[in-house]
């Protein structure tokens, strides 16, 4: 098998189903329980919580723990609306963004908020000027993504910042599931941040939401104790221990890691080239993603070719809604390119040998629905 679809799910590290099989064997107590046991589980949920905020640079106490980026996507959209309605009624996006962003905007405008999406440049970066712009003193959320999860478009967040919060009463909300365990982000710049574990090859079911400390918000789910007031429900004790122990680990080594991918990109790119395909990912693209458009085929023909010789790869986002990539057009203005498109993610587990042996079966699968196509 040769598995390039890590922008979507990570394949899980043993160490961490090993702590996570630990600790369900070994602390059953409910965290918020005053017995001994109770006692025993809220301390490895405060200890992975230190871990996790030092590795971040953030506070213990600005982690909202949610059951993945979704979840923390809406909380923090309709937390935000819903508690600061004075402030206004305006949000500013990009058309890069993830569906958890995009619908629960589209949720908001069905109760009469209004929704900007900023302009985009040839690269598929914001366009500082047009953000400016479009800032008001009724904008009470700008939600931008770090790492488009398509193209790997990477935004510069602290640019960004710097504008948004030049509106005293705008917050700043970024998306930052691509960025976690392939680069560092600087959480100063941002009032609320999601991400997930699953990208970072822990667990599935279980995510965070950083909100800064002293920034209160409307909660999605009420109702009993928790590791915080913003997200009530029994704290899940052996999730929230692997889900440090795979940042932990995503961040070893960190340079190495990220420089193979750097390396194995350059790589793939160098003999796509000589293929009869558009490559939508640029220099301003994270290197863990390569997204391309075939000419005259239609991607999900190209996915299930590849399939049948054990290579997965993706058309887009997992979770995204219709047959044509947004973040493609979006950046090309073209249908086609959006309807044809390919993203290969790769990873530091990724081979020079499975690249290679992928361009050949791409190839020849390539030249096999070109023949049909042209027949």
């Amino acid at each position: 098998m040769i598995y390039l679809d890590y922008s979507a799910t990570t394949p899980v590290r043993e160490e961490v189903i090993d702590t996570y099989a630990r600790v369900c064997r070994e602390f059953i107590g409910n965290p918020n329980s005053l017995h001994s046991l109770g006692v025993k589980s809220k301390e490895l949920i405060d200890a992975s919580s230190e871990q996790i905020a030092n590795i971040l640079g953030v506070k213990p106490s600005e982690i909202i723990y949610t059951s993945g980026a979704s979840e923390a996507n809406n909380t923090a959209i309709k937390g935000v609306c819903f508690k600061y309605q004075n402030r206004g009624k305006h949000i500013i996006t990009t058309e890069l963004e993830h569906s958890s962003i995009i619908a629960p905007l589209n949720y908001l405008t069905s109760l009469g908020y209004e929704v900007d999406f900023v302009s985009l440049d040839s690269n598929g970066l914001v366009d500082l000027e047009d953000l400016k712009n479009k800032l008001r003193e009724d904008t009470v959320l700008v939600t931008i993504a770090s790492v488009n999860s398509e193209v790997g478009v990477k935004q510069d967040l602290e640019k960004i910042s710097e504008i948004v919060h030049s509106n005293g009463r705008t917050l700043f909300h970024s998306d930052v599931t691509q960025s976690i365990g392939k680069e560092k982000i600087n959480f100063s710049c941002l009032d609320l941040a999601s991400l997930s574990c699953q990208k970072f090859y822990g667990m599935k079911g279980i995510g965070a939401l950083i909100k800064r400390d002293n920034l209160v918000i409307e909660p999605l789910i009420h109702g009993g104790k928790s590791t915080t007031i913003f997200r009530s429900g029994t704290p899940a004790t052996p999730l929230i221990a692997s889900f440090a122990k795979a940042l932990r680990l995503a961040y070893e080594a960190y340079e190495d890691k990220y420089q193979k991918v750097v390396d194995l990109k350059r790589h793939l790119i160098e003999k796509l080239a000589t293929l009869d395909v558009t490559i939508n990912s640029n220099d301003f693209c994270l290197p863990h993603m390569v997204n391309i458009s075939l000419h005259g085929i239609k991607s999900e023909v190209m996915l299930h070719a590849l399939e049948e010789k054990d290579v997965f790869v993706s058309t887009q986002t997992a979770c995204s809604v219709g047959n044509y990539s947004k973040a493609v057009y979006a950046i090309t203005h073209n249908k086609d390119l959006a309807s044809s498109s390919l993203r290969i993610s790769l990873s530091y587990l990724t081979t020079f040998e499975e690249l290679d042996e992928f361009f050949e079966i791409f190839k020849n699968a390539l030249d096999k629905l070109s023949f049909r196509r042209d027949v």
